[in-house]
């Protein structure tokens, strides 16, 4: 005898309860995530009010949260061992205002944000983590890998030379709509483990593509992928880009062309001319950029680059900088802008 039993993507009941128990799920652990995050801050705050209370606060802390973590242990079991009552008193000092708390965080994601010692650069994060629905695990990539430096450096370089935390507390609230504020330089690409000897921009591109989630996450907010090798034609010649990514910030395209080597009057070039044809079918003013392993400060200089809100060049590294190289780096580009600038000046 047959099964006349429908299959569940056929049956309109068993959607329905799906849907039903699903979302209802989701609920509970949003409550449950809401209900954690607001007892921690409770319990730091307890235990900081008791610590002022005390005498020789730091012997006394480090005795407290001890005996502390033994006693609610043997109450409530796993959870409140040391470590996590430091982070919870961590959580309290961090965060002393409880109506700044984003309740769609998870204590997950306080754990990482407390760690973040400058307070313009945690609220940031905290925000962008709600804006872009990181995860977690993404959150602490993003600060590992100095998304908000990074951020702040790129927009320094269409900027006048200022410090950077006098600038910070502007580009913590919502960027400009522009795409100097969704670019950056450098992108960090480390999670593709090039080999160290010479290699072919198919291989990385295919690299890219191999490790595509972790490259949209570099790339920075409301990328998409579109297309790799995307071809388009003119009357007499066809032309195919590397990488193709659509903004829905922005409502534009972003086309990449990789270019191992140092960058080139021929590169920006045929960029310029990939971002005219595409600008032909599209009304959205096209992005393109240019990823190199190595800029050239002439080129910068004597090119289209310099003025065009079209066009940008960004050096990638396979590695992981240091927030002091990056420093150093953005204060070797700082001093050339300003060179720039003060041979334009004499030149008018």
């Amino acid at each position: 005898m047959t099964d006349q039993s429908p299959t569940p993507d056929r049956w309109p009941l068993f959607q329905a309860i799906r849907s039903v128990t699903t979302e209802a799920r989701q609920s509970l652990k949003r409550t449950v995530n809401q209900t954690m995050v607001q007892a921690y801050w409770q319990v730091g705050r307890l235990i900081v009010e008791d610590e002022q209370q005390g005498k020789g606060r730091s012997e006394y802390g480090k005795q407290q949260l001890k005996t502390l973590s033994q006693q609610l242990t043997k109450e409530f079991g796993k959870g409140f061992d040391t470590s996590n009552l430091s982070n919870m008193r961590r959580f309290y000092l961090a965060f002393p205002n409880y109506d700044a708390l984003r309740h769609n965080l998870s204590w997950t994601h306080y754990r990482r944000l407390i760690r973040i010692d400058n307070p313009l650069a945690r609220d940031w994060y905290m925000q962008e983590a709600i804006d872009q629905n990181w995860s977690a695990r993404a959150l602490d990539r993003q600060v590992c890998k100095l998304y908000y430096e990074r951020l702040l450096a790129t927009q320094h370089h269409k900027q006048n030379l200022k410090p950077v935390l006098d600038e910070a507390a502007e580009k913590t609230s919502a960027l400009a709509e522009k795409p100097e504020d969704y670019l950056r330089d450098p992108y960090i690409l480390d999670f593709l483990n090039l080999p160290c000897g010479p290699f072919q921009e198919t291989r990385l591109e295919q690299a890219l593509i191999n490790n595509l989630q972790s490259f949209l996450l570099e790339l920075g907010k409301g990328f998409a992928f579109v297309e790799r090798q995307q071809r388009i034609s003119t009357e007499d010649q066809d032309f195919y880009l590397d990488l193709v990514f659509y903004n829905f910030k922005l409502k534009c395209f972003l086309l990449i062309d990789l270019k191992i080597g140092k960058l080139t009057h021929q590169d920006v070039g045929q960029m310029d001319t990939y971002v005219r044809i595409y600008d032909q079918h599209h009304d959205s003013p096209t992005i393109g950029l240019i990823l190199c392993s190595e800029k050239s400060e002439a080129v910068a200089k004597y090119s289209v680059l310099t003025d065009s809100k079209q066009l940008f060049a960004s050096k990638y590294l396979d590695y992981l900088p240091s927030e002091q190289e990056l420093q150093e780096q953005l204060q070797r580009e700082w001093l050339a802008l300003a060179n720039r600038e003060t041979n334009q000046e004499t030149e008018e």
